[in-house]
C-alpha cells in the first residue's frame, strides 16, 4: 500500500517501517485473539506488489500553500532531499513560470478545501551545487483537502510518474496480444506448479475456457511419465532460473486416440523486485513437422540405401553372389529377414529364364540373411534351405507375383515370428528371373507403400545385375567352349618325345571379371617322324580373341602340313594375322600395306608365336620365333637355360622376316614352351617370373607331368589375370636299330637293290606282314626318282609308332598325282601308293626334295590293303 508521508523517519525502505509495524500490529491482534475493528485487515503490501512497478510519491502541503511534509518516494522521484523540500513553493519550485498564474489559482481552490486530479508538468528546481536546472518530466498529482490539527485547511498530494504508467500500459497490452491473440499456447504456472493463467489457444486445444485450466497440473493433460518427466523438468528451472528451448514433449488432445507432438520453451518469471513467481509456458504443435520430418528421413534412408545398392551390388558377375550382396545391403538396414530365389533353369545355362505361365516353376534358394535368426524363416509351406530346389504353389502370393511380375503382400502366420512380408518379382528386362521376400519381425514397423516402392527398385538392381551375370556367364562358358575345342584333345602323342602340357583360363579372381584369352599351344605330326611344336598368344581378351587364336591355330596346322620351313610357316602367319584385321582379307591387307594410311587398332590382330620342328632321327630342332618369350632348355645334369632364339616382331606387325635356329637336343633333355600368363602377372614382374620358372625346372628327370605340377604350384599361377599355357617335351630320339638308311646310285638296277634293302629291314623288324607292299611302294618311289629326279637316290626306313618310308633326290619338281586314262599304260604310280599307303607326300629339302609314304603296323586294329585289289581297283 502506498506509505503515508511523515515528518519524520530514517528508515531506508520507503515502506519497510510502516509495513513492519502494520504487520507487527495485525500478529499482536491475532495472537491475543482480538477483534480488528473495520472491514478489512491492513497489513503490508507483499513484495511485487504494484508499488514496485509504478512510480508513487506523496507529499502535504501546509495552510500557507508551502511543502511541509515529504517523503522517501518523493525524494527518490523529484531528487529533492525533504531538507530542502520542505518549506519550498511547490509552485514556484515545480512549474513553467509561464503557468505560474494558473498554477496559484489551482493552489488557492486546492486550499478552499477542493479536491482536484490532472497532469501536470514540470521540472526540477536548480541544483544547490551548479545552479542547473534539472530533468523535465510529466506528473498525474491527485491533491486530497486535509486539515491540520489547528483546523486549518491544508492538502496531501499523491503524485505518480505517467511515463511509467505508459510503460506499464504498452506490457499489458503485449500481456493481452500474448494471452488473446497469440497464435501458440502460452501457460502461467506459479510456483506451486498449478496453472496460473492460459491463453485462448490454449483453451481452444485442450476445450472450455481460460478460466477453467485455472489450477491444473501437468497431470492433468500429459501421460503420467510423460508429466512427471516435464514436472521434474519444471522444478528445475524454477530452481535454477535457466531456460528451457524446444523441449519436446507427447501426449494426447482429450477425446482422441492420435499422439500429439508439441515443442516448448521454459523461462522462470521474476516480479520487479526480482522474486521468482512462477514459470511460463510457450508450446507449438509439432505433429505435422514431426511427420515431415519422418518422411523426410525415411526419404534420405531410402536413398541412402539406394546409394548403397549402386555401390555394392553387381560388384561380382556370379549369380549366387549378386543375389548374396543385394541381402547384405537389406539386412537390417531395410527388413529383418530376406531370401533370394532364383529360377533353376536359369542357374543351368538355358538360354531364356524357364518362367512358367502359373508361376510356378522351380526354383533355387540361393541366398537367405537374418538379423534375428540362423534358420530360414517359414513363409506358406515347408522352410526351404539355401541350395534347395522348390516351387510355390499355385494360388500362393509367391506364384502370383511371379506369374503377374508384381509385388505381393503376404499375411503374417499367427503365432510366428513375422508380422510383415513383402514378395518382389525380379524383373530384368521385361522377364522375370526370380524372387525375393522382404520379412520384418513383430515389433518393426510393418511395410508401408513407401517401402514397396523401394523393395521394387532393389529387386529390379539386382535382377538387372543377376542377368547381366547370366548373359556373362553363357558367354563366358561359349568363349572358352570354343578356346577348349580349338586346343588339342587329350594328351599329344609325338614320335620321340614324351609330352606334357597345362592349359589355365584366366578366372573371375583378377579385379576384373575375366574373359578368355588367345592363348593356344599344339603339337602337329610331320612326315618322316618329325614333329612341330606351337605355342602362341593373341593379344587382347574375349570372344574375338578366341576367334583369331582358332584361325591362327588351323592356318599353323595347314601351313604345317604343307612341310615348310618354321620361318616360313611364320611369315605366312604374318600375313594371315594382317589380313585377319582388313575387310577384303589377306590380298586387301597386303595392297594397304603397300601404301600409307591410319589404321583401326581396334582391328589389329597382333599375336605372338613360337613354332618349333623336331626330327626324331637326328635329335635337331630348328626354332622361329615371332615376340614370343625364348624357349626354355634343361639338359640331363644341367641347369635350365632360355635358348637364345631371336625375337622377331610379333604377328601382324609385318615388314620383318623371321630368323631360323637349330639345336642339337641330347637325349633326355626338357623343352618348355610356355605364354607370358605363366611368368607374368601384376605383383611380379616379367624378369622375376623367368628367373623363378628357370629356378623350378630342377629335375629334368622326373615325369613329366609331375614336372608340370610343380611348376604350376611354385609360380604364381592363381592370379587369374591371364590365361596360361604350357607345353613341355622330353627329348627320346629314334634308337638307331630302328632306323634304315642307304645310298643308291643313279642306275635302273638300284631299283631292285632298294626292294632288298627294304625287304631285309622288315624282316629284321618282324614286320613280314608290309614286306610286299612296302617293295612295291619303294619300287613305284625309286623309279620316278631315277625318271624325274637328279643325283643320287637316298632310300630311308623309319620305324616308330607307324613306318615311314622316304626316297631322297636332288631334284627340285615336285611329284604330282594325276587320274590316268583307262588307254594309258602308265601314270598310275602315285595313285598306287595313295591306295595302299595310309599317307604320303614330298616335301622340299636344302638339296633336293623328299617323297615319303606312311603304313600302319600289323598290330590288328588297322587291316592291310591287299596290293593285288588296289592294282585291280586302278582299272
Amino acid at each position: 500500500m502506498s506509505e503515508i508521508p511523515a515528518k519524520a523517519t530514517e528508515s531506508n525502505d520507503p515502506s519497510g517501517g510502516a509495513r513492519t509495524e502494520a504487520a507487527g500490529d495485525a500478529a499482536a491482534h491475532i495472537r491475543t485473539g482480538e477483534a480488528l475493528s473495520g472491514d478489512a485487515i491492513w497489513q503490508s503490501s507483499p513484495p511485487g506488489s504494484i508499488y514496485d512497478y509504478i512510480k508513487v510519491a506523496s507529499f502535504s502541503i501546509g495552510p500557507d500553500g508551502l511543502v511541509d511534509q515529504w517523503s522517501l518516494r518523493a525524494e527518490q522521484l523529484f531528487g529533492i532531499p525533504a531538507g530542502r523540500a520542505v518549506g519550498m513553493d511547490p509552485i514556484g519550485a515545480f512549474i513553467d513560470p509561464d503557468l505560474h498564474a494558473q498554477g496559484q489559482r489551482k493552489m488557492a481552490e486546492i486550499l478552499d478545501g477542493r479536491e482536484w486530479t490532472g497532469v501536470v508538468p514540470f521540472r526540477m528546481p536548480p541544483s544547490s551545487t551548479d545552479g542547473e536546472c534539472g530533468r523535465e518530466g510529466l506528473a498525474e498529482v491527485y491533491v486530497m483537502p486535509t486539515r491540520t490539527e489547528e483546523g486549518e485547511k491544508a492538502a496531501v498530494c499523491i503524485v505518480v510518474d505517467v511515463r511509467t504508467l505508459r510503460s506499464i500500459e504498452t506490457d499489458l497490452a503485449a500481456s493481452q496480444a500474448i494471452f488473446g491473440q497469440s497464435p501458440f499456447g502460452f501457460i502461467l504456472i506459479d510456483p506451486d506448479l498449478r496453472i496460473r493463467r492460459v491463453n485462448y489457444r490454449f483453451a481452444s486445444v485442450f476445450g472450455g475456457s481460460p478460466d477453467d485450466h485455472r489450477g491444473k497440473g501437468v497431470h492433468d493433460y500429459l501421460p503420467r511419465p510423460e508429466a512427471e518427466r516435464v514436472t521434474a523438468t519444471l522444478r528445475r528451472v524454477l530452481e535454477s532460473g535457466d531456460s528451457i528451448t524446444d523441449m519436446h514433449v507427447t501426449g494426447f488432445l482429450p477425446g482422441s486416440d492420435e499422439r500429439r507432438h508439441w515443442s516448448i520453451n521454459l523461462y522462470r518469471v521474476r516480479s520487479g523486485s526480482g522474486r521468482p513467481i512462477g514459470i511460463a509456458w510457450l508450446g507449438t504443435d509439432i505433429t505435422s513437422r514431426r511427420a515431415a520430418a519422418r518422411e523426410a528421413a525415411a526419404a534420405r534412408r531410402n536413398l541412402a540405401l539406394l546409394n548403397e545398392a549402386g555401390a555394392r551390388i553387381g560388384n561380382s558377375l556370379d549369380l549366387e553372389t549378386t543375389a548374396r550382396e543385394l541381402l547384405d545391403v537389406v539386412v537390417p538396414g531395410f527388413c529383418d529377414l530376406a531370401t533370394v530365389d532364383l529360377y533353376q533353369g536359369l542357374l543351368a545355362g538355358d538360354e531364356t529364364p524357364p518362367g512358367l505361365a502359373d508361376g510356378s516353376a522351380e526354383l533355387r534358394r540361393v541366398a537367405f540373411a537374418s538379423a534375428v535368426s540362423d534358420a530360414p524363416f517359414i513363409g506358406s509351406g515347408a522352410p526351404v534351405s539355401v541350395g534347395a530346389v522348390h516351387h510355390y504353389p499355385f494360388n500362393s502370393p509367391c506364384a502370383d507375383a511371379l506369374r503377374t511380375a508384381r509385388p505381393q503382400y503376404i499375411p503374417a502366420e499367427e503365432g510366428g515370428l513375422v508380422q510383415s512380408t513383402l514378395a518382389v518379382p525380379m524383373v530384368a528386362h521385361d522377364t522375370v528371373v526370380g524372387l525375393v521376400q522382404f520379412a520384418r519381425t513383430k515389433g518393426s514397423e510393418p511395410f508401408g507403400d513407401r517401402d514397396r516402392d523401394l523393395a521394387v527398385e532393389l529387386a529390379a538392381r539386382a535382377a538387372v545385375c543377376i542377368d547381366n551375370a547370366r548373359l556373362y556367364r553363357r558367354e563366358h562358358e561359349r568363349a572358352l567352349i570354343l578356346q577348349r575345342s580349338l586346343l588339342p584333345p587329350g594328351d599329344p602323342v609325338a614320335s620321340g618325345l614324351d609330352i606334357a602340357c597345362r592349359y589355365l583360363p584366366g578366372n573371375s579372381s583378377a579385379d576384373r571379371p575375366s574373359e578368355v584369352g588367345g592363348d593356344w599351344f599344339d603339337v602337329i605330326e610331320l612326315p618322316g617322324h618329325r614333329t612341330a611344336l606351337v605355342v602362341g598368344d593373341v593379344m587382347g581378351r574375349g570372344l574375338r580373341a578366341a576367334v583369331a587364336m582358332g584361325e591362327l591355330r588351323s592356318a599353323v596346322r595347314t601351313l604345317a602340313l604343307l612341310d615348310l620351313e618354321p620361318a616360313e610357316v611364320l611369315s605366312a602367319l604374318d600375313e594371315i594375322a594382317r589380313g585377319l584385321g582388313a575387310p577384303g582379307g589377306v590380298q586387301q591387307a597386303t595392297r594397304a600395306a603397300r601404301r600409307p594410311r591410319e589404321a583401326d587398332l581396334s582391328e589389329v590382330y597382333l599375336a605372338t608365336c613360337v613354332y618349333a620342328v623336331y626330327d626324331s632321327v637326328t635329335r635337331r630342332c630348328t626354332f622361329a620365333n615371332a615376340g614370343h618369350l625364348p624357349p626354355v632348355l634343361v639338359e640331363p645334369g644341367e641347369d635350365a637355360l632360355m635358348l637364345d632364339v631371336p625375337p622377331g616382331m610379333p604377328l601382324g606387325v609385318g615388314g620383318e622376316p623371321f630368323e631360323e635356329v637349330e639345336v642339337e637336343l641330347p637325349e633326355g633333355a626338357l623343352l618348355a614352351l610356355y605364354t607370358d600368363g605363366l611368368v607374368e602377372s601384376r605383383d611380379h614382374p616379367l624378369d622375376e617370373g623367368l628367373q623363378a620358372f628357370v629356378g623350378a625346372l630342377t629335375d629334368p628327370s622326373a615325369p613329366l607331368e609331375d614336372v608340370c605340377d610343380h611348376v604350376l604350384n611354385t609360380l604364381d599361377t592363381h592370379h587369374g589375370e591371364d590365361d596360361i599355357a604350357l607345353l613341355m617335351a622330353r627329348v627320346q630320339g629314334l634308337p638307331a636299330g630302328s632306323v634304315g638308311d642307304w645310298t643308291l646310285p643313279r642306275e635302273p638296277r638300284s631299283v631292285g637293290r632298294a626292294r632288298e634293302y627294304a625287304r631285309g629291314q622288315l624282316l629284321s623288324w618282324d614286320l613280314e606282314p608290309l614286306v610286299d607292299t612296302t617293295e612295291l611302294l619303294v619300287s613305284e618311289l625309286v623309279t620316278n626318282a631315277l625318271r624325274y629326279g637328279e643325283g643320287d637316290i637316298r632310300l630311308r626306313l623309319l620305324l616308330d609308332r607307324t613306318l615311314v618310308c622316304e626316297v631322297w633326290d636332288s631334284g627340285l619338281v615336285q611329284p604330282r598325282r594325276r587320274r590316268a586314262r583307262d588307254t594309258d599304260e602308265g601314270g598310275r604310280g602315285l595313285q598306287l601308293v595313295g591306295l595302299l599307303s595310309a599317307a604320303w607326300g614330298s616335301r622340299r629339302t636344302p638339296r633336293g626334295k623328299t617323297v615319303w609314304f606312311e603304313l600302319p603296323l600289323p598290330d590288328g586294329e588297322h587291316g592291310m590293303v591287299d596290293p593285288a585289289e588296289a592294282l585291280l581297283s586302278l582299272f
